[in-house]
């Protein structure tokens, strides 16, 4: 009687029977053996991505750095503020003292332009021979007080004729001495406040010589 039971040394491969099969893992199921390296390194990687693995790139902005760049700039339109009020100041300061300058030279040229009538008198009495005793003081006198409120005269003999402050009453002919047209006599001496003419010289003034047509 053959003995159906297979012996213990028997091999089932030899005897036509199924290949030995892997045993399942408790834990991973048939054929794990375990988590794969690469995709345990691709999972890391991602993580550091969502997490902001990279300090700088995920950084949060300084709200102490804005708030400076903000001041900085109202700093700049401040003093850019300041500095456009200050030349405004300066150019109202500037028309205050010119406008004062004006009215006080308005008010000079009121006050002086009729004493020119005075002055002329005492030139004329000047050219009757030296003044002397009370007259001679009281001229003196006036002459100080005009030229203390800025009026001055001009107008000498020799000087270029110039329309601007000068008033030629007569012309008298050529004069071989002189170049341009030229004060020959003064007949009344100019009178000027700063720039401003209070009455013009009256002159009397000459021409240079015309050069003689050339010989043919």
């Amino acid at each position: 009687m053959t003995d159906a039971h297979p012996h213990p040394g028997d091999d089932p491969g030899e005897q036509g029977g199924a290949p030995d099969q892997p045993e399942s893992s408790a834990e991973g199921g048939l054929g794990d053996t375990g988590p794969d390296p690469d995709v345990v390194a691709d999972a890391l990687a991602g993580d550091d991505a969502v997490t902001g693995g990279d300090p700088e790139a995920g950084a949060e902005p300084d709200p102490a750095q804005d708030e400076l760049v903000v001041t900085k700039m109202e700093l700049a339109e401040r003093t850019a503020d300041l500095q456009r009020l200050q030349a405004e100041f300066l150019n109202y300061k500037r028309r205050v003292e010119r406008d004062r300058d004006l009215l006080a030279q308005n008010a000079s040229y009121k006050v002086l332009a009729p004493v020119v009538e005075v002055l002329d008198n005492i030139d004329r009495a000047k050219e009757h021979g030296p003044l002397d005793g009370g007259f001679k003081a009281v001229a003196d006198q006036l002459e100080r007080v005009v030229g203390a409120q800025g009026l001055t005269r001009f107008g000498t003999p020799g000087d270029a004729f110039d329309p601007n402050v000068h008033e030629a009453l007569s012309h008298l002919g050529e004069d071989p001495d002189v170049t341009v047209q030229t004060v020959k006599i003064v007949a009344k001496a100019g009178y000027r406040i700063g720039d401003r003419v209070v009455r013009a010289a009256q002159v009397l003034v000459v021409d240079p010589a015309t050069a003689p047509p050339a010989a043919e």
